[in-house]
């Protein structure tokens, strides 16, 4: 698989501050961090590292003391122990000898956990999927629109689709639903669909409530869940400076790649049809508008606007 230099690859190179790398599964996160060749490596995703941790946080300050020089530290899936972190911040309060690259896939974990994210201490940024900027002359519309950019998938040809499907079914239906109530296994299956179906849409709960036989405070908690997980974008309802009853205060989720919503509703592997070209395009604008904004760093935030008469402006960038 070719690979590709990151937008985000210069910023963390030359810099120098602790980072908190948040970003959806197979956006590249492990890949982007260590081509910034760490001095050590601790990856939790690796079932024998996690148990090993989880038992003694502690361990990760005697490595750290361990370290004769200056080093890098890289520790990927970080909130699958969220205890480290307050090791990691007496190991930072107590020296600035060290850098720390940590990544999460999963705000919803540290914050339940109540999982202290270093405040003062690291600078926050995001990977997403492959954008428009960096494929270059790679870039095909036709096959962003199907299968997504997830470098993994986009990159290779041959086993991409089957990728493809194996994070849509293992990931998202198996390891994501167990955020949800086991109880309501079969309720967060027919809510994926649904959301995978609507994604981009403005969100009726009621309606979904209703087509997918589930409370709506359920729905409510699905999707908070799917959001804190990265795996689906709020875009809010734009506020006018002033208020107007006619301005409709609904908001919308967008799966944060294309070519997983497909993957979800199985139209990945053939071209889209005529009518499922424009609100894939849509999605997938919107979606590199906000890769942009986090690779660049800028300051800007997206919503959009509907008017009770059913009036759209589809994507509003306030800078």
């Amino acid at each position: 698989m070719e690979e590709i230099k990151r937008s985000l690859f210069r910023r963390l190179k030359e810099g120098d501050k602790n980072i908190l790398l948040f970003g959806p599964r197979q956006v590249g996160k492990s890949t982007l961090c260590r081509s910034l060749k760490p001095d050590l490596t601790v990856n939790l995703a690796d079932e024998a590292s996690y148990l090993s941790y989880s038992k003694d946080a502690s361990r990760i300050k005697r490595e750290v003391s361990a370290l004769t020089r200056p080093s890098s530290i890289f520790i990927d899936e970080v909130q699958r122990v969220p205890a480290l972190l307050n090791t990691i911040q007496s190991i930072l309060d107590d020296s600035k000898r060290h850098r720390f690259i940590l990544t999460g896939s999963s705000a919803r974990k540290l914050k339940r956990g109540g999982a202290n994210l270093l405040p003062g201490r690291v600078l926050l940024e995001h990977l997403d999927a492959l954008s428009i900027k960096e494929l270059g002359g790679r870039f095909d519309l036709e096959k962003a629109l199907r299968v997504g950019t997830l470098p993994g998938i986009y990159l290779d040809d041959k086993d991409g689709p089957a990728i493809l499907e194996t994070y849509a079914s293992t990931y998202l239906r198996e390891e994501i639903q167990a955020e949800a109530l086991s109880k309501n296994l079969g309720a967060y299956a027919r809510f994926l669909d649904l959301a995978a179906l609507t994604s981009g849409q403005w969100v009726n709960y009621s309606k979904m409530a209703s087509d997918a036989e589930i409370a709506k405070e359920t729905i409510r908690r699905f999707y908070s869940i799917l959001e804190e997980t990265l795996v689906a974008l709020r875009l809010p309802p734009f506020r006018p400076r002033k208020a107007s009853r006619h301005v409709s205060q609904r908001e919308r989720f967008i799966i944060f790649d294309v070519g997983v919503r497909n993957a979800i509703l199985g139209i990945h592997r053939h071209p889209l049809s005529p009518t499922e070209v424009g609100g894939v395009f849509e999605q997938w604008f919107i979606l590199q508008c906000l890769y942009l904004i986090h690779a660049d760093k800028k300051p800007y935030t997206l919503s959009s606007y509907r008017t009770d008469a059913g009036a759209e402006v589809d994507l509003v960038l306030q800078r």
